[in-house]
């Protein structure tokens, strides 16, 4: 089992996942609706980017949470959350 954190980037990031995961969104979905790359948000949930303060309230807007509420700390471990999304996302492939 790993070890507590007390990196405030990774736990920034335990707690967006926490929350996402606990209303159902994936990735994907958050970045949408933060008008951000999901690869962005994926390096804020491992901890290997610092968001600024206006990240923080977009975040937070689109997790419908206050800032003091997001940046609490993780109730849970949540290592390795999967969110099923409502609709398959587009790659850019083309079936034929």
């Amino acid at each position: 089992m790993d070890q507590p954190t007390s990196d405030p980037r990774k736990l920034l990031g335990q707690r967006i996942r926490e929350l996402r995961a606990r209303k159902g969104v994936t990735q994907e979905e958050l970045a949408d609706r933060c008008d951000m790359f999901r690869t962005y948000l994926s390096r804020i949930e491992s901890g290997q980017a610092n968001p600024t303060l206006t990240a923080l309230h977009v975040l937070a807007r689109g997790l419908e949470v206050s800032v003091p509420e997001l940046l609490s700390p993780p109730e849970m471990p949540m290592e390795r959350v999967r969110v099923q999304g409502a609709q398959p996302v587009s790659r850019g492939r083309v079936r034929r």
